[in-house]
């Protein structure tokens, strides 16, 4: 079985970065993937200072565990101000290569304003600079506040079948990856 951890980049309570992780993760499930959602807002993570050790916050040891048993990862980052949220960026800064090498990544970002790529270019590029995989599939929700219903469903049928194809692409790679291993 393929183990997916996912993270979202967002500390608001009711943030639609979270609620495209759970409808991800809703999917990945369907598909045979045992999923753990790591809720950045329930951790005690100090900022990242370099440092090997954090032996005042046992959270990063969990984070860093629980990744480094990951077949797979899916990133929700809301984007501000052009770029990943310094909540993700801070939680990936505490891991290194042995927590995030050869994982599969699917990419998700937030955006209050129109869909662009600025910040899955942005993780696609800190990824690949920690030797993950980055699928092609990735999803970009532009105007959060009005691509889902109040009941937490996508509107659009089109952006569904996206969040579909992406949860499908990331079991498929990390299968192929876990049994070329």
């Amino acid at each position: 079985m393929v183990k997916i951890v996912g993270i979202a980049g967002s500390l608001r309570p009711n943030s639609y970065s979270h609620l495209a992780l759970q409808l991800t993760a809703q999917r990945l499930q369907v598909l045979g993937a045992q999923v753990e959602i790591l809720d950045l807002r329930q951790l005690n993570l100090p900022f990242c200072n370099g440092q090997q050790e954090y032996p005042d916050h046992p959270d990063v040891e969990r984070l860093r565990q629980t990744v480094q048993q990951a077949d797979g990862l899916i990133l929700v980052t809301p984007e501000y101000h052009g770029g990943v949220s310094g909540v993700l960026k801070n939680a990936l800064d505490l891991m290194s290569f042995d927590h995030l090498g050869d994982k599969m990544v699917g990419l998700i970002s937030i955006l209050g304003g129109q869909a662009n790529s600025n910040a899955l270019n942005e993780l696609r590029l800190i990824m690949r600079w920690v030797h993950a995989w980055v699928i092609p599939e990735q999803i970009a929700v532009g105007q959060a506040w009005n691509a889902f219903t109040e009941d937490g469903k996508i509107k659009d049928e089109k952006l569904s079948q996206r969040f579909d194809a992406l949860a499908q692409s990331l079991v498929e790679s990390s299968r192929k990856f876990q049994s070329a291993a």
